[in-house]
């Protein structure tokens, strides 16, 4: 198993992300990531989103990708609100993990870290330093 620090980079090769900051958190058990615009459409008979976000902290520099939808649920956040999300699978690859995840899209702009890593994601693959922080090191440069 890899250890991982409170907080970690990550990509999301299928997104078109190859690097985010993303804070590793054991309370939530899905992992989310930040989505300030969705938009829903058909492909090929089946539905998909496209989704905007800013990929990095403190920048207005948007991102578009498009992922299938692959189901909607309720969530509640810290704050004890229920929201309902769209949920997509996509690769995350975090150090020598490389694999589907689920995630959660919601608006994060107020939040430090555009994504949040869950319990989910990382079951059996890590255990988590909460004293240290980006152990695994940059998978390369911001979008």
């Amino acid at each position: 198993m890899q250890t991982l620090g409170w907080r970690e980079w990550g990509a999301l090769p299928e997104l078109a992300i190859p690097a985010l900051k993303m804070k590793v958190d054991t309370g939530a058990k899905t992992s989310c990531l930040h989505a300030f615009r969705l938009e829903p459409f058909d492909k090929d008979g089946e539905a998909w989103l496209r989704i905007w976000l800013h990929p990095e902290q403190h920048s207005d520099r948007e991102h578009v990708c498009e992922a299938k939808i692959y189901d909607q649920r309720e969530v509640t956040d810290s704050g004890g609100h229920t929201e309902l999300r769209y949920v997509i699978k996509s690769r995350l690859q975090l150090g020598q993990f490389d694999r589907a995840i689920e995630l959660t899209l919601t608006n994060r702009d107020t939040m430090k870290f555009r994504m949040l890593l869950g319990r989910q994601a990382m079951r059996g693959s890590f255990i988590v330093n909460p004293n240290a922080s980006y152990l695994l090191g940059q998978p390369g440069a911001t979008v």
